[in-house]
């Protein structure tokens, strides 16, 4: 994992295909056995400011406050967001809850100018991205 966050942590290193945001977030969450939420803050040109992991949670939920993802996006200055969560029950289809919160935070972060770039849920080996189903 760590190589592979070297790597696009390297200056002219984006984030800009899906390929290898869908590695290297399943390398950071596929092993969890509680649900959990992160965030890949990225610069101006998509390139990796800091990976957090911001909340654990039970086998099947996590509460995610909006409030306290703004303060991080403010916090490391980032032009814009991919979140990804876990869900350890094998099940990649996002919630009626994670397409609500995924609405409420690309609002909020909308309102700083920090674009939303896609929402992931790893589930093991498989993976949904919000964007690519039509869901951002």
């Amino acid at each position: 994992m760590h190589l592979l966050e070297k790597r696009l942590r390297k200056p002219g290193e984006a984030f800009n295909a899906p390929r290898s945001v869908r590695d290297f977030l399943t390398l950071n969450l596929a092993g969890y056995d509680r649900e959990g939420f992160s965030v890949l803050w990225l610069d101006m040109q998509h390139r990796l400011i800091e990976a957090e992991h911001l909340f654990a949670g039970t086998l099947s939920q996590t509460s995610v406050y909006p409030r306290e993802v703004l303060k991080r996006a403010l916090h490391h200055n980032a032009a814009a967001a991919i979140f990804a969560h876990n869900h350890p029950s094998g099940c990649a289809e996002p919630s009626q809850a994670d397409q609500l919160l995924t609405g409420t935070l690309k609002q909020a972060l909308g309102l700083v100018d920090v674009r939303v770039l896609d929402h992931f849920v790893i589930a093991g080996r498989d993976t949904l991205s919000f964007a690519e189903k039509g869901l951002l």
